[in-house]
């Protein structure tokens, strides 16, 4: 019986913030507004049947932030710190997209593919340099990827130069919003398929072992014969994957690519959704689910604050204030102490009991 509950315990510990914070932002919005989570069949401009409604525009708008979350989950697992250029990066990769997009006449699936093709490679050299800053020249994270936070927005203009170009194409449009016959919105697919692939790839391989290995205890890791270099590189190189995955989302939302404004403070949802998903920031053990559920739970709460007619300026406040109670009853701190509370009213219980029944 014991083991049954440390193995409840163990399964849906690491999820209970991001799961309390979801139900109480249901709880909420049911008692402010109990149509809020109403879904709608509607008809978009080019007449397909789409569902509609707050719920839908919270796992749409969600996405590319569910992506990035995924990716940045690995690389704080295994580094102990976060990359802080997905935003920059995304924009790098949109832009090699458009790019790739633009140099014919007419796009065809097959353009469409190399184009995805194209920014995912750029992305991955881009995440592999990182990697190298972290893995190989022993740099903080979050000081290496400064790097690329600061010019990667830069790259992104040169690469169209300094050009903000549109792309036409019921294909782009389909990827960005809905498939022709599919209500669903095509990037919350997308979500749904990345999930999948990461849960086979951590189902086929050794690599959700070895990440969390390397981040609880490297020198361990290396005595084991693990090369945690480049465990470490690989984990940049996948983020570098969503990232393009991301990039190229937020690019045929739009139908062009804007440098300055793609994905822009990404970087800081994506940390919070992962510090939310109930992952150690310092490394090792992790939980994609919480992560997912962290970026669903950012995006609820903006969708709410916009909802209560909160102005865009003052919506980063309400977040951040929310965000930091979040993180903070999260702390291992206050897990702790309210551990220790809950085990002094089980043996408070348990005295009680006893005294009855002499």
């Amino acid at each position: 019986m014991k083991n049954k509950k440390r193995s409840f315990a163990s399964i849906f510990g690491p999820l209970a913030i991001p799961l309390i914070a979801i139900g109480l932002l249901v709880i909420f919005n049911l008692f402010r507004d109990p149509e809020f989570f109403s879904i709608t069949l509607t008809h978009n401009n080019d007449g397909n049947a789409v569902l509609a409604g707050n719920l839908i525009s919270i796992i749409n708008g969600a996405s590319e932030l569910a992506i990035l979350a995924m990716g940045m989950t690995l690389v704080t697992a295994a580094c102990g710190g976060q990359d802080i250029s997905v935003g920059a990066a995304a924009a790098i990769a949109g832009s090699v997209f458009v790019k790739v997009l633009k140099s014919v006449e007419t796009i065809s699936g097959g353009t469409v593919v190399l184009a995805f093709v194209s920014a995912c490679i750029v992305a991955m050299i881009f995440g592999a340099f990182n990697g190298m800053l972290v893995a190989v020249f022993k740099i903080q994270p979050m000081i290496a990827t400064l790097i690329l936070y600061t010019c990667g927005r830069s790259i992104a203009y040169w690469i169209n130069g300094g050009a903000t170009p549109s792309v036409s194409s019921s294909i782009i449009t389909a990827w960005g919003s809905f498939i022709p016959g599919i209500p669903i919105p095509t990037p919350v697919l997308i979500v749904v398929i990345v999930a999948i692939i990461f849960k086979l790839v951590f189902r086929f391989t050794s690599l959700e072992l070895l990440t969390q290995s390397v981040g609880i205890n490297e020198s361990a890791a290396k005595l084991n014969g693990i090369n945690t270099t480049f465990i470490k590189l690989l984990t940049f190189i996948i983020l570098g994957l969503c990232v393009a995955v991301a990039g190229s989302i937020g690019v045929s939302r739009l139908g062009l690519i804007n440098h300055e404004t793609l994905l822009i403070d990404v970087e800081m949802d994506t940390i919070l959704a992962v510090a939310i998903g109930g992952n150690n920031l310092g490394g090792g053990k992790f939980r994609i689910s919480g992560s997912i559920i962290g970026a669903y739970v950012i995006q609820m709460l903006t969708i709410t604050l916009y909802a209560m007619k909160v102005s865009s300026t003052d919506v980063k406040a309400y977040k951040a204030i929310v965000i930091i109670i979040l993180v903070v009853i999260g702390s291992p701190v206050v897990k702790k102490k309210f551990a220790k509370f809950m085990s002094n009213m089980k043996a408070k219980k348990a005295d009680k009991s006893e005294k009855g029944a002499a």
